[in-house]
C-alpha cells in the first residue's frame, strides 16, 4: 500500500478548522453562522438569475396529453430546450377547464423552475363565467410570452342549405330556439364564439354541450346539430373530405390553411373575433429577470421556420412580443370576454 504524505501545515488547518467551538452561550449563534452561510451558498448561488437555469424547468399543461395545447406546449418547450441547451419537462395537469393546472402553477414557488401554457378560457373566460376561481389570474400570475392564436371554424354538413353565416342567421329567426349548435365543451373559445354570433345577430339557438369535438362532430355529420364552431384540427379532415363545409372563420384574417373561407367580419358583424390563443404564465413573484430570459427564449423559438410551419399547418398563427405586450393582451382579453358573458347574459347550465 502506498505511503499517504501529509502536510503538516494543511494538517495543521484542518484541525484548527475542526476545533469545537468553546465561546460562552452568548457567543453559539455567532460560531454557527460561518457554517450555515457555507451550507446556503450553493442554495444563493442557484436563485440568482444570472446562473438560471441550473435543473430541469417544468412547463405545466392544464390538459390532457395530445390536445391542441398540449402540442403547442411541447413544440415550443422542445424548442426553447434546445435552442438554449435547457431541459423543459412538459406536465399535464387537466381538469376543470383548465383551471387544475393553472392553479397548481400559481401556488408553485416563484423560484422560476414552474411555468404554465395558459389559454382563453382559462385565463379570460372562465374568470368571468364561473362563479368562482381557485386562483385570479391578474393577481396570482405573471404574463410571460405569447405564443400563437388559432379560431374556430363555424362548420355545417356538405348538404346544409346553408352556404353563408347569413342563410345561418336567417334560419335561425325564422326558427326561435329550433336550430341547435353543438358544443364541444361549455366554456370554451367555440362555445363563447356561438354566443357571440348570436348575441350580434339577435338570434336565439339551443345549444348541445358535448364531452369533446369528436361527440359532438359525430352528431352534427349525423343532423343531431345543425351547426358548431370547431377547432381547426377537428374540422379540417373532414372539410377536406368533403364532410363539411365551412361558412366563416373567427379570427380578424383568413386563415391561409383555409384562404377561400370568410371571417365573420367579412360576413357582416364587423369587429368579431374569438382566437383560443396561447400564453406562457409564471408564479407571481417570479425574478423578473427569469422572466425575461424565458420570454426571450420563446421568442426566438417562435422566430424558427419549422415552429411557424407547424403552427400554420394547424390553423394557428405565431404571436411572440415582449412582456408588456403580452400583459396587455391579455388585459384586452379579459376585459372583452367579460364584457360578452356580461352583456348577453351568458350562464354555464
Amino acid at each position: 500500500m502506498p505511503a499517504i504524505h501529509r502536510n503538516p501545515a494543511a494538517q495543521n488547518r484542518t484541525q484548527t478548522q475542526a476545533r469545537p467551538c468553546s465561546a460562552p452561550r452568548r457567543q453559539l449563534l455567532l460560531c454557527a453562522l460561518p457554517a450555515l452561510a457555507a451550507a446556503l451558498l450553493p442554495l444563493a448561488a442557484q436563485a440568482q438569475p444570472g446562473n438560471w437555469p441550473s435543473r430541469a424547468v417544468r412547463m405545466v399543461v392544464p390538459y390532457t396529453p395530445g390536445g391542441g395545447t398540449d402540442a403547442v406546449a411541447r413544440q415550443i418547450s422542445e424548442r426553447v430546450g434546445t435552442l438554449n441547451q435547457w431541459t423543459v419537462v412538459v406536465d399535464n395537469k387537466p381538469g376543470a377547464g383548465g383551471n387544475i393546472g393553472l392553479d397548481a402553477v400559481a401556488k408553485s414557488a416563484p423560484d422560476g423552475y414552474t411555468f404554465g401554457m395558459g389559454q382563453t378560457a382559462n385565463l379570460a373566460i372562465n374568470p368571468a363565467l364561473l362563479p368562482s376561481m381557485p386562483f385570479n389570474p391578474r393577481t396570482d400570475l405573471i404574463p410571460v410570452a405569447l405564443v400563437a392564436a388559432q379560431p374556430t371554424v363555424l362548420v355545417v354538413p356538405q348538404d346544409s342549405p346553408w352556404k353563408s353565416v347569413q342563410d345561418l342567421v336567417k334560419a335561425a329567426k325564422a326558427d326561435p330556439g329550433g336550430i341547435r349548435q353543438g358544443l364541444a365543451s361549455t366554456g370554451t373559445v367555440g362555445h363563447l364564439a356561438g354566443e357571440m354570433l348570436a348575441f350580434k345577430a339577435g338570434i336565439q339557438v339551443l345549444n348541445v354541450p358535448y364531452k369533446g369535438a369528436a361527440p359532438a362532430v359525430t352528431d352534427l355529420l349525423g343532423k343531431q346539430t345543425h351547426y358548431m364552431f370547431g377547432t381547426p384540427q377537428a374540422v379540417y379532415p373532414l372539410l377536406k373530405g368533403g364532410k363539411l363545409r365551412a361558412l366563416a372563420v373567427t379570427s380578424a384574417r383568413r386563415l391561409p390553411i383555409l384562404p377561400e373561407v370568410p371571417t365573420v367580419a367579412e360576413s357582416g358583424y364587423a369587429g368579431f373575433e374569438a382566437v383560443d390563443w396561447k400564453l406562457i404564465v409564471a408564479p407571481k413573484g417570479t425574478p423578473a429577470a427569469v422572466v425575461q430570459k424565458m420570454n426571450t427564449a420563446v421568442n426566438a423559438a417562435l422566430q424558427q421556420p419549422a415552429v411557424q410551419q407547424q403552427l400554420q399547418a394547424e390553423g394557428s398563427t405565431a404571436l411572440g412580443g415582449s412582456m408588456q405586450d403580452a400583459a396587455r393582451y391579455l388585459l384586452k382579453e379579459q376585459t372583452d370576454w367579460a364584457a360578452l358573458i356580461r352583456d348577453a347574459r351568458i350562464r354555464l347550465e
